[in-house]
């Protein structure tokens, strides 16, 4: 299968690439820049230049490919608090791509992640790949889009990825994030109790999920890129503070922003995901260490 990877660059990317080469398909990653395309080519794939505001290149790549795997996001938008941007920008490139193999049969795999689920209003127990959300709203609509695209003649799928996607490709991921602000405050925190939880993913596992997504997800399909289900986030700090050899301590929801930065409103969701259709469905099974052991093999704390 000769397929079309945005973001194939990027930390996810880097592994899904070679995940489907070692499977048998051929790729060709969307290249933004000279050192993207350097980069995409070194993993054995072909670079095709543009970005996600070029649509027609989008479409044009999606037509000759046999299938889509759409991973790059406007993270700087998001970063800068314009996640309607970031949105919208998303949503955009989906439309493009999915232009493209319209009346086709083909695949197209979309990314959105787990934390709609709080704030689609799941809360206090699992969220699963059953759970939708009718109303639009951060990354609801571009999910709705692709899950519909079967009435367009397009295999559609959706991977939620946990927000922790941990692994040594992770260069500026929220792992990255939380170990840069207990380094800048000489402490590691949690907000009140830190009794809320965070699924996670390795990469290399993500990796696996949207290769399985391509070759076979059902069109609609909802799956969940959650190995750990749900980890505290005490446990996280604590992980953080002794691998770094600082104190570990209890913030305040009011000091969240100030110490977290932009994650000062994810560090307190409670997001406990359960990946238990998309393992059957698939017959995924992660492989990976858990996102505790891989903060304890010290990756993240090297300078």
């Amino acid at each position: 299968m000769r397929v079309f990877v945005t973001g194939a660059s990027g930390h996810v990317g880097s592994a899904v690439v070679p995940a489907l080469l070692a499977a048998g398909h051929d790729v060709v990653g969307l290249a933004r820049s000279d050192t993207s395309a350097a980069a995409i080519e070194k993993l054995g794939a072909q670079a095709h230049r543009g970005d996600l505001t070029d649509l027609d290149v989008l479409r044009a790549a999606a037509a000759a490919a046999d299938g889509v795997i759409h991973l790059a996001f406007r993270h700087d938008l998001m970063i800068s608090g314009d996640l309607a941007g970031a949105a919208s920008a998303d949503l955009g490139a989906l439309t493009a791509l999915a232009d493209g193999l319209a009346g086709s049969g083909k695949p197209l795999v979309g990314t959105g992640g787990t934390a709609m689920l709080v704030m689609g209003g799941i809360v206090g127990r699992h969220g699963t790949e059953r759970d939708t959300f009718d109303s639009g709203g951060y990354r609801i609509d571009a999910e709705n889009f692709v899950a519909g695209l079967d009435a367009r003649g397009v295999r559609g799928s959706v991977v939620r990825l946990a927000p922790t996607v941990h692994s040594s490709l992770d260069s500026n991921g929220f792992i990255t994030v939380l170990v840069a602000a207990a380094r800048r405050n000489g402490y590691a925190a949690y907000v009140g109790e830190g009794a809320n939880r965070w699924p996670a993913v390795h990469t290399l596992d993500a990796a696996q999920l949207f290769r399985l997504a391509l070759e076979k997800a059902p069109a609609g399909a909802r799956l969940h890129g959650a190995a750990d289900e749900g980890v505290p986030f005490r446990q996280i700090a604590t992980a953080i503070g002794r691998n770094l050899g600082l104190p570990v301590r209890s913030i305040s929801s009011a000091e969240a922003s100030d110490y977290f930065g932009f994650l000062g409103q994810f560090a307190q969701l409670d997001n406990p995901t359960s990946s238990a259709i998309t393992r059957e469905l698939l017959g995924w099974t992660p492989t990976h260490p858990g996102l505790i052991a891989d903060l304890d093999d010290g990756h993240y704390f090297q300078v």
